[in-house]
């Protein structure tokens, strides 16, 4: 219960923080599944235990508030988007280590920058505010930088998994912006319930023409943790711990604090596969990190 100021702005900081511990680890968990199954086989199974954990929550809800066909209808193309994104992110983890991979990924916020400037008139008025450019350029210089120092850049292994972060930062700012625009009036537990069913089928579909799903029943007791566990953390909790924070102290604040998320990520792998970045990444990441926060802050000054 939200009984001031101070303690709604709390809950929505902790909410924040649950996230990116949830994040940190989901990544170690792909890469350490990796070994056991192939990529579309353990994407269908990690993403049906996040949607089997919140399926009693949407029943509840639809018998409440009676959204009818709205929730469904609103939800299909983050859905779809989705699959695509999750997709990316789970096969990029096949090629790099898991703290590199998500430091990459923040570069979905210039993506997510620039299609908001082009589909929101309020926030154009970024492009006049040298913060946000310097912003911008800083975020552009650590991308640069954090894929050029890596040790083997060049390897078609490293290209490949590099290529397949890109491409899930663009998909994921997709995703964002489909998100922003579809949730305005919805709870986000509802939603990311009917995008974890919508998510679900695409990986079932592609589980079953491209992957080996039969896999997952030889493979341990182990593996199966990993999957359960990532699965309700990373997935089910981290979205809407993620969405929540946002509709307690809005987009900034947990914005910034995801931005830890690569740091913290490289901690968990350290520890449990020994990752690794090189002084002149680690430069870079701080400059690619702070980038990423100045063009944050400046959109929380100007944006109204």
């Amino acid at each position: 219960m939200v009984l001031n100021g101070k303690t709604f702005f709390g809950f929505g900081t902790f909410a924040c923080l649950g996230a990116v511990c949830c994040w940190s680890c989901g990544p170690v968990f792909i890469r350490l599944l990796s070994v056991y199954v192939d990529v579309y086989t353990q994407n269908f199974f990690r993403y049906a235990m996040a949607c089997a954990f919140w399926l009693p929550f949407l029943f509840f809800y639809c018998r409440k508030n009676k959204p009818g066909k709205v929730i469904w209808v609103k939800s299909f193309w983050p859905g779809v988007i989705n699959v695509a994104s999750q997709f990316l992110w789970a096969y990029s983890l096949y090629y790099i280590d898991p703290g590199f991979t998500v430091l990459l990924s923040k570069s979905s916020l210039l993506w997510v920058a620039g299609f908001s400037l082009i589909l929101f008139a309020d926030e154009r008025v970024l492009l006049k505010n040298i913060k946000f450019w310097a912003g911008f350029v800083l975020s552009v210089a650590g991308v640069i930088g954090v894929m050029m120092f890596k040790d083997g850049f060049g390897s078609e292994r490293t290209l490949t998994g590099v290529l397949l972060v890109l491409a899930f930062s663009f998909v994921w700012g997709v995703y964002t912006i489909a998100i922003k625009i579809c949730f305005k009036d919805i709870d986000v537990r509802a939603g990311f319930s009917v995008i974890s069913i919508y998510t679900v089928v695409g990986l079932g579909v592609l589980a079953l023409l491209f992957g080996k799903p039969s896999q997952a029943f030889s493979m341990g007791l182990k593996p199966w943790v990993y999957i359960i566990v990532s699965g309700v953390l990373s997935i089910a909790f981290g979205h809407t711990l993620f969405y929540t924070s946002i509709k307690r102290i809005g987009a900034t604040i947990p914005s910034l604090i995801l931005l830890v998320t690569p740091f913290t990520t490289l901690l968990v792998s350290n520890l449990v596969i020994g990752e690794s970045l090189n002084a002149l990444q680690w430069v870079f990441g701080v400059v690619l990190t702070a980038g990423c926060g100045l063009a944050i802050w400046s959109q929380s000054l100007v944006v109204k």
